[in-house]
């Protein structure tokens, strides 16, 4: 039988009950719960000086009953526990895909991610000191609302073909093949930035140090990556307007992709690279020299990230649903 606290009404029968000389044997038969809910009840809740008082007894359990609650933010133990490992190294999982993979290992169990959110942004929880914030995403001390720009200007890259004309498929994500890409910088003084190429279907992502940020090392390095995939993987690749992907009629050539380019200042466009490169900021953060970063250290970035559980693949990661679907071609 499931636990359930004492009301105000209960309280006050026992009381009446047992003013009447009543036994807490024939108490508990008579308002159909065990006895020894009624013998530990004055212990508990009873007020000192004044003995017990079914109001003031009713005030002192829904004041433990509050503290409780503040002690345990995120529901029991269990789940308070799975919640602090998977958000914080070496996992560092968003809320939601914690929120999603809880129901998984521990069936019974569940959690909304808002929860999450509020327990990390919340003062009134104790976190131990430990700013639970940075271990998020974009490691925001408040959160944002998501906003847009308003510019449109037209691109300055020669024969660049608009996004406009890009397939509704591409948009709806209904097929696999279709990419975009980026640059993410270090210090502004860097020669190196980083090559970032994500699938929109499956996330997956390919990174690469570019030691320059010359156009050919760009076109080079990205034809080479998407080349390790089959031909009915790669169908389009979106980009933004930025000098390092002028040579984007040689990539064509190279990989048989259709490009498409953003409208200047919309760097939305190309929602799923710009996300990535967020998640990646949390390695490597802005400001940090990227001359100073090894090859090696990129390609574990990608690794982690390509490892990782996403709820949009249905808690897949992006390594697993990327094999699916090239098992499924052949």
């Amino acid at each position: 039988m499931k636990y359930k606290h004492l009301s105000l009404e209960e309280r006050e029968k026992f009381y009446a009950l047992k003013e009447q000389g009543f036994s807490l044997r024939e108490i508990g038969r008579r308002l159909g719960r065990s006895h020894a809910t009624f013998s530990r009840e004055p212990r508990r809740n009873a007020k000192y000086g004044v003995g017990y008082l079914p109001c003031k007894a009713q005030k002192v359990a829904d004041r433990v009953a509050k503290r409780q609650r503040y002690k345990a933010p995120l529901k029991n133990p269990r789940v308070f526990l799975y919640v602090r490992i998977h958000l914080r190294e070496p996992f560092g999982w968003s809320p939601e895909t914690i929120a999603g993979t809880l129901k998984l290992d521990h069936p019974g169990e569940s959690i909304h991610h808002e929860t999450i959110y509020r327990y990390i942004y919340s003062q009134k929880f104790k976190t131990r000191g430990i700013k639970l914030w940075q271990y998020l995403t974009l490691g925001r001390k408040k959160r944002m609302k998501k906003q847009g720009r308003s510019i449109h200007r037209d691109s300055k890259i020669p024969e660049a073909k608009s996004i406009d004309l890009r397939p509704e498929a591409v948009s709806l994500r209904t097929r696999a093949g279709d990419w975009e890409t980026d640059n993410l910088e270090g210090k502004r003084s860097d020669i190196s930035v980083v090559s970032t190429t994500v699938e929109r279907l499956t996330r997956l992502t390919l990174l690469n140090k570019l030691n320059d940020r010359c156009a050919d090392t760009k076109t080079d390095i990205t034809a080479k990556r998407l080349l390790e995939y089959p031909k009915k993987i790669r169908l389009s690749l979106t980009q933004d307007n930025g000098p390092e992907n002028s040579c984007h009629k040689q990539l064509a050539k190279l990989t048989g992709l259709d490009i498409f380019f953003c409208h200047t200042y919309h760097s939305w466009e190309k929602g799923s690279v710009e996300n990535m490169n967020g998640r990646i900021r949390r390695y490597l953060p802005k400001g940090t020299s990227l001359d100073q970063i090894s090859e090696k250290q990129i390609a574990e970035i990608e690794h982690r990230l390509n490892s990782t559980p996403r709820k949009c693949l249905g808690y897949l990661t992006p390594y697993e649903k990327m094999s699916e679907l090239i098992s499924g071609l052949t």
